[in-house]
Parts: C-alpha cells; sequence; structure tokens
C-alpha cells in the first residue's frame, strides 16, 4: 500500500485495498468505500484529523508493550514473551485446576517449562494474561472412528423439513430424535443438521437459520416439550386452551407456515411455562441449576427478548438500534430496572431455552448410545443479525454497522449481502476473543460435530457498510492463528470434528492450514469437475475433505438432473434468455459428463434418473473422503431444493417438508436402497484405501 496516511491506516485496520476476484483480476478498493468501512469498524476517516486520531488508537491497541488479555499458543510449542516481559524473568503460571507454579523465562524470554492444554493465567505483580494452550490439531474423524483410516457415512438434513404426528407443522427435536435413532440403526456415524441458533421471536417473517439473532443461544421452537415435560402436561394444555384444530390443521401443510406455527408454539409454551411455575413442579431445581449454570449469556439474551418485544409494543421495532436510548446497553440500569420489573417474562424465555437445550442433549444421547462414532454435526452460521441479540449483548465484538457478503463474481455479477453481521476483529483482541469463545463452546455442547459456514471467515470476511451495495465493500482480515488455537482447543476438548464450509473464493493458503488442524473440507460433486464435464474418478478425491452430493444452496440431485433451479431462475425472472441457453447447454455438458465418470465406477450403463441417482450416491460413498454425508432430499429423490439463493420471495425457501413421517423416511424403497449402496461403497473404499 502507498504510506498516504489513509491507506496507512486501512492497513493496520486489516483491510486488503488490493484483492483478486474469482477470475483471477486485480482489484482495489475506492478511497470512498475504504472510508465507509474504517468509519464500521470503528476508525472515523472522514479528515486528516480523524485519520490521525484512528491511526493514533490503533497504534496504541497494537503497542507490543501492552500485555493484551489473551495469548494462544500450541502445546509442546515455544512461546515467546520477549514484547511484553525481560529475559530470565520470573512468572506466575495458575494452572486451571488452580494449581500455582512459579516458572522463569529463559534466555529468550520464552516459558521455560512445557504448559498443558487449556486456560491458564499468567501474572506477574499487577499484570496478568490468560494463556490459552491449544492442541496441535482439531479432534479428528480418526479420533472419532478409533481408526487411522476412517471411511465412515452420515446424513444431513433440514430440521425443519422432518415430520411426526402432531408436530405443529415442522420438524422439532422429537422428530430428529426419532431420525437419529433409524439412520443409526443403519450404520450412520452422523447427522448434520441445519442452523439450531435463535430467531426473532418478534418477526417471523425472517426465519432463515443463517441469519439469526444469536448465535449463543437455541430457537425455542424446536423444543418437544413433551420429551421433558411428559405427554399428559403437554396434552392437557393443548385441550385446556383450545390448540388442538391449529395444530392438526398444520400438521398436514407440505410447506411451513412459519408465523402462524410460530405463534401456536408460543402460545404452548406460555401455557406450559405457567404450569411449571404455579406450583413445585419436579424438575424446577434442573431449571435453576441449568439457569444458573448458562449465566451471562442467557441472562442477557432473554432480557433482550422481553425488550424487543416491548419495543415493539411501543412502535419501536425489533432492531435494537433503534430502541429508546437507555435500552442500547445491556449494562445500562434501565435495562436492569426493566429485567426486575418483567422478572417473569424474562423467565419464561429462559424456561424455553432450557427446553430446548434438554432436547437436544437427549438427541445426541440418542444418536450416540444407538451406535453413531460422531451423532449431531452442528451448523454454525458465519455471522449474526445486527439488530439481533448477540450484536446487541456484545457490541464491542460485533460490528453491527457491517454487513457480511460477497464480492461480484460470475456467478453473481452484482456481489452478495447476507444482511449479517461479523466479529470485529480489534473487539475479540480487545476481549480477550470472549464472544469467539463462547460461541465455539456453545455449538460445540451437544454435537459430535461442527459445520463452520463460510470457513473463510477465520481468515477473512467481505463486509459492506450499511446501505451500500455488495461491491461497495472490502475484505476485512482476522487473526487466523489465533482463532485456530481457540478452535482446536475447544474442539478437542468437547471430541467433536469439524467441518469447514470452503465453497467460493478460497484464500490461498487456507485450506492447507485447515487441513493441517484436520479441519475437514467440502468437496460437492458439481463442483468437482474440471474441466466443465470432467469428473475425477472416486480414488482422485481428496482425503482431507468430507464429500456430498450436494448442499441445502444447491440443486438435489434430481433438480441437477432436470434443470430444476435453471427452471426456477427463469420462472423468477433472475437471468435472461441468453443466460439461461448457455447455462442449459452447459448443464447438459455436466450431465454427460457426470454420466461418463458414473458408468465407469458402475462398470455398466446407466439407463434412467433414479439409476444416476443411485450411482451418484454410490460413486460418492467410494471416494477418499473421511467422511460422506448425504442429503435427506437425495436420499428420497427429491427435485426441489431447500433453499434457492437469491431469493426470499417467489421460492418457498426454508419452508419444504417431507411428506413421510421421520421414523418412517429411511424405509422408504428408493432411501433404503442408496442406503444400502452407500455403505457398501464406504466399505469398498476403505478396503482399498488401508
Amino acid at each position: 500500500m502507498s504510506e498516504t496516511p489513509l491507506y496507512r491506516l486501512a492497513e493496520k485496520a486489516g483491510i486488503s485495498r488490493d484483492w483478486v476476484d474469482a477470475n483471477g483480476r486485480e482489484q482495489q478498493v475506492s478511497d470512498e468505500v475504504l472510508l465507509k468501512v474504517l468509519e464500521g469498524l470503528g476508525y472515523p476517516a472522514a479528515d486528516s484529523a480523524s485519520i490521525e486520531q484512528s491511526l493514533a488508537a490503533l497504534e496504541e491497541a497494537h503497542d507490543a508493550r501492552h500485555l493484551p488479555p489473551l495469548l494462544t499458543a500450541e502445546v509442546g510449542q515455544p512461546l515467546s514473551l520477549a514484547h511484553y516481559f525481560a529475559a530470565n524473568t520470573q512468572v506466575q503460571l495458575v494452572m486451571e485446576d488452580g494449581r500455582q507454579m512459579a516458572v522463569a523465562l529463559d534466555g529468550q524470554a520464552c516459558l521455560a517449562e512445557p504448559v498443558p492444554v487449556g486456560y491458564h493465567r499468567l501474572q506477574i505483580g499487577e499484570q496478568a494474561v490468560i494463556l490459552a494452550v491449544a492442541p496441535s490439531r482439531c479432534y479428528g474423524m480418526a479420533d472419532a472412528l478409533k481408526q487411522p483410516n476412517p471411511r465412515s457415512w452420515g446424513l444431513s438434513v433440514q430440521l425443519y423439513s422432518l415430520r411426526r404426528p402432531g408436530d405443529g407443522g415442522y420438524g422439532d427435536c422429537s422428530a430428529l430424535e426419532q431420525l437419529a435413532r433409524s439412520a443409526a440403526e443403519r450404520g450412520a456415524d452422523a447427522l448434520a443438521i441445519s442452523p439450531m441458533h435463535a430467531l426473532s421471536l418478534i418477526d417471523q417473517q425472517h426465519f432463515s437459520p443463517y441469519s439469526p439473532s444469536s448465535r449463543l443461544l437455541l430457537n425455542t421452537l424446536y423444543a418437544s416439550p413433551e420429551v421433558i415435560l411428559g405427554d399428559r402436561a403437554v396434552r392437557l394444555v393443548i385441550e385446556a386452551h383450545g390448540l388442538e384444530n391449529p395444530l392438526q390443521e398444520m400438521d398436514s401443510q407440505p410447506l411451513v407456515d412459519w408465523p402462524r406455527a410460530a405463534a401456536v408454539r408460543q402460545d404452548l409454551l406460555r401455557a406450559l411455562y405457567e404450569d411449571f411455575v404455579s406450583g413445585d413442579h419436579a424438575q424446577r431445581a434442573d431449571f435453576e441449576s441449568y439457569r444458573l449454570a448458562a449465566g451471562q449469556a442467557l441472562e442477557h439474551h432473554c432480557r433482550f427478548e422481553a425488550l424487543q418485544t416491548e419495543a415493539a409494543q411501543m412502535g419501536k421495532g425489533a432492531d435494537w438500534r433503534a430502541w429508546p436510548a437507555q435500552w442500547r446497553d445491556p449494562e445500562n440500569p434501565e435495562v436492569e430496572r426493566f429485567a426486575a420489573e418483567h422478572a417473569k417474562q424474562i423467565e419464561f424465555h429462559a424456561f424455553c431455552q432450557w427446553l430446548t437445550e434438554r432436547c437436544l442433549q437427549r438427541v445426541q444421547d440418542a444418536a450416540r448410545s444407538s451406535g453413531m462414532a460422531i451423532g449431531l454435526i452442528a451448523d454454525l452460521a458465519v455471522g449474526a443479525d445486527g439488530a439481533g441479540s448477540q450484536a446487541w449483548s456484545r457490541q464491542d465484538e460485533l460490528l453491527a454497522g457491517l454487513t457480511v457478503g460477497a464480492p461480484p463474481d460470475i456467478l453473481n455479477r452484482s456481489g452478495q449481502d447476507w444482511g449479517i453481521s461479523a466479529f470485529s476483529p480489534e473487539g475479540l483482541r480487545r476481549n480477550g476473543f470472549r464472544a469467539f469463545i463462547e460461541m465455539l463452546q456453545a455449538n460445540f455442547a451437544h454435537a459430535g460435530g461442527l459445520r463452520i459456514d463460510h470457513v473463510m471467515g477465520l481468515q477473512r470476511l467481505w463486509l459492506i457498510p450499511r446501505g451500500s451495495k455488495p461491491s461497495e465493500g472490502a475484505y476485512v482480515n482476522f487473526p487466523l492463528p489465533d482463532m485456530l488455537r481457540l478452535l482446536a482447543l475447544e474442539s478437542v476438548r468437547h471430541g467433536a470434528i469439524v467441518l469447514g464450509e470452503d465453497l467460493g473464493t478460497v484464500p490461498d493458503g487456507l485450506r492447507e492450514k485447515l487441513s493441517a488442524k484436520a479441519i475437514l473440507g467440502m468437496r460437492v460433486l458439481p463442483f468437482e469437475q474440471d474441466p466443465p464435464g470432467h469428473f475425477p474418478s472416486p480414488d482422485q478425491w481428496p482425503d482431507d475433505a468430507l464429500a456430498t452430493p450436494g448442499t441445502h444452496d444447491l440443486p438435489t440431485l434430481a433438480g441437477w438432473l432436470q434443470d430444476r433451479d435453471i427452471d426456477w431462475n427463469q420462472r423468477l425472472q433472475l437471468i435472461d434468455a441468453s443466460v439461461e441457453e448457455r447455462w442449459r447447454a452447459d448443464r447438459e455438458v455436466e450431465r454427460q459428463g457426470l454420466r461418463k465418470a458414473l458408468e465407469e465406477d458402475y462398470n455398466g450403463t446407466l439407463d434412467s434418473q433414479e439409476a444416476m441417482i443411485d450411482a451418484a450416491i454410490r460413486y460418492v460413498g467410494h471416494t477418499r473422503a473421511p467422511l460422506v454425508l448425504v442429503p435427506l432430499e437425495d436420499l428420497l429423490g427429491c427435485d426441489e431444493q431447500p433453499n434457492l439463493p437469491g431469493t426470499t420471495d417467489g421460492h418457498p425457501n426454508w419452508r419444504r417438508r417431507f411428506a413421510i413421517p421421520a421414523n418412517q423416511l429411511l424405509d422408504d424403497p428408493d432411501a433404503a436402497r442408496r442406503l444400502e449402496q452407500l455403505a457398501q461403497a464406504r466399505d469398498q473404499a476403505f478396503e482399498r484405501d488401508r
């Protein structure tokens, strides 16, 4: 970068002024965009005086003499403290378990004694720092399967798409438990699910699981209260409050009616809460214990839910940034006063979180006890709604003035704005990575694996000033080494594998860094062709990434074979006639290329769509991937996809439901046949590669 004050400030703030797009072309961020992104990062740069003040603040923050709240290290590797302390200094090490020991720094100001994995405290006089010592890599597939060369398989499912009698119009934890047991009986080791993050209870028109209010808490609509409180208690409340008819009506619908379903479920949960607190309930002690252990994160979220309801009734809306000033700060005395006056409402939200948390843990316990080596794989969204609970409670660590997206590329010529907020790189450092650590712990808590959406966000994110076009953003860099160490530490502590969704524009070298940490990448069948129409043989697929026929944002195998995604784009006028014609021609080349690869793997002719789907699942099963995940839609041969990117209306995103109950899904003849073929293919891949 040229050393003008503006460019120097942008560089120190972690903004990449020069970058390379998906087509390999060099790009440069304009000064106007730099100003806006810097403002969103908290560094005013409108004039020379502002730039100098922001530079001074950044230089002060990055002064090597200032001991940060947290340092990360890798076990067995030297940790130099030369920036902060002189060589041969004596420091006090307080271990995580409370043990204390005096440790000397050697001649290079490194800790002379090895320090075990964990969160410890280093103290010299009045100065103290948390030392997070991480293992060399995450908990991996070999650890989970207890074999050096795993060739495992599992299923992926959109939780809401499941069905069971009396579910109220969408899938819940009970349906998920039924599916988990059924999949485990057939040999599955994993069940990857859509995000269960808390969404806004006020605005049920926005129900994308990837735009959460908070990634620390759960979507309480997914609770199955009967498994915690008992069938009789729930049935009596349903009858007493006249909820039978609306629940039955929604049960039979092919699409989820989220606003109506949420309203009915909230009525049910409120009635159950009133019964729960009206007497001496047997599980009251467990609820109180949960609430105490969940601490500030739960309390802040429940207060936010109550404040959001109050603000909406006052006409202030759901976005906390438009609330009365005294409500915008969770530590404001007025928020404390509000909490005291609305204690019962806040307790209700805590009650709902308790129910959902206990239900989710029950699903994971059922999956593992039924034989799954991994069990549930949770899904971690790349950001949170800037108007939501997490952004409100962690304002110094989330960037509510910038949104995450993607720059223009060959598929999205205008770029993408995902409408969610990211962490602040400087805010994370300043607060000892508190928000990142608590988020990892919350999402690892009840799962055997974690899928990180857009894992490139650990290194950089395309951030867009609110109100700007997606093209008017910039890449902002994140402290990747620290975040990878903390991820490895929490992964090993929870005994959970990590999957990184690395689709799209991936920075050079990132995949190698993730692989070194035992983080599996993702390889998706339609993308594994180079040149177009040429698919590699299964034994040429990498062994450091999971393999899958598709994702929630892509057409199903049947839909891909039928051009259903192209049909939808044409119907919704998202493409013009020339793009459609070219797209269909390219698809035909790809389709014939896939047929050729599948027939070579199958060693025979494929004469129907059903046979092509069978062969595609078998082909993915033959790859060298340690883990293969097959979407339920592909097992069943569905031709519609869960989500059509680039749309909010017109396509029923996040609403499709399976017609078959969850406990019978895998008995479907197509699903049963494909599961058997997948299991055989995985066994064959294991024998080939052992």
